[in-house]
């Protein structure tokens, strides 16, 4: 659609509109109206965890000790140089594919954590991201699928190391994983 050219007014149009609107009050300004204040902060937490059971934080189903949401994972099979673990957190190796387990329960994790490092083996990979999640929305068990993903790569013997990913890689809820060349495998 073409735009049309903004008309010019000439002294005509001005006059006519003029007498138009007709004689011009101007009008003096007028405060604004006071703002309305603020509500008073209410502690709700406060009032949950005074509600609480005493020692119902003590009781947990789980070590927080062993693992907390956020908290990074790290491992490093014993004899290899504590160098390769420094790269691997860098992120000076390249991620050749990667799973996500998220909607998965821990039986489907756990089958498809192996077979994916099983396809690794085989098409020769050496370096893999699992991306488990944070396990923000888990019941006081914890993060299920991240404590599992620890577990069973600390058991596997073609994982030489592994750790939390850089943040735009997912961070702490994912994990890097170092494997064992393909001619050391089979050693």
């Amino acid at each position: 659609m073409k735009r049309r050219a903004p008309a010019t007014v000439d002294e005509e149009d001005s006059r006519l509109f003029r007498d138009a609107i007709g004689e011009v009050r101007v009008l003096d300004p007028v405060a604004p109206p006071p703002a309305t204040p603020k509500p008073e902060p209410h502690p709700h937490m406060l009032e949950a965890d005074e509600a609480a059971v005493p020692g119902e934080l003590l009781d947990m189903a789980f070590d927080p000790g062993l693992m907390e949401v956020g908290e990074e994972l790290s491992y490093l099979r014993d004899g290899y140089p504590p160098k390769l673990l420094r790269q691997l957190k860098r992120g000076q190796y390249s991620v050749q594919d990667e799973i996500d387990l998220h909607q998965m329960n821990a039986a489907a994790a756990q089958a498809t954590i192996s077979a994916f490092l099983a396809e690794a083996a085989e098409s020769g990979w050496r370096c893999v991201r699992i991306v488990h999640g944070k396990g923000l929305r888990s019941k006081a068990g914890g993060p299920v699928l991240k404590v599992l993903t620890d577990r069973l790569l600390r058991r596997r013997d073609d994982v030489i190391a592994f750790a939390s990913a850089r943040p735009m890689q997912g961070g702490t809820g994912a994990v890097v994983v170092l494997l064992k060349p393909r001619s050391a495998r089979h050693a």
